[in-house]
């Protein structure tokens, strides 16, 4: 019973440092915004991002690709490209699997772009 106890407590926890982005406001003339979210591996095995997958095609999700040991650090960094969109708030969401003990987390970046003065 001790030994199923204590391969069951052998996983890969992912802990980010925030799961939110505020870009503030911004204008349409600089649509391209990004942001990078930091994480940790918590756990006591390697860590494996399955996927990152934006709830739009204006948001780009890229990250670590390699296993993130316990202890180590990796990053998700998001692009968010406004150009051809309609001014205004925004509010995209980036969904991380993994293969750690919360197998699924959700990242959010917002802001308001503004239409280009001329």
């Amino acid at each position: 019973m001790l030994v199923c106890t204590l391969s069951a407590s052998a996983q890969a926890e992912i802990k980010f440092d925030k799961l939110s982005h505020d870009f503030g406001t911004f204008s349409e003339a600089q649509p391209i915004q990004k942001a990078t979210f930091t994480f940790v591996n918590k756990g006591n095995k390697p860590l494996i991002i399955n996927q990152a997958v934006a709830s739009c095609g204006c948001t780009i999700p890229s990250y670590t690709k390699k296993p993130i040991m316990p202890g180590e650090k990796g990053e998700i960094a998001v692009t968010y490209n406004g150009k051809g969109k309609f001014p205004g708030h925004f509010k995209k969401t980036v969904t991380v699997r993994t293969n750690g003990v919360v197998e699924m987390t959700r990242l959010y970046i917002e802001g308001n772009m503004t239409e280009a003065k001329n």
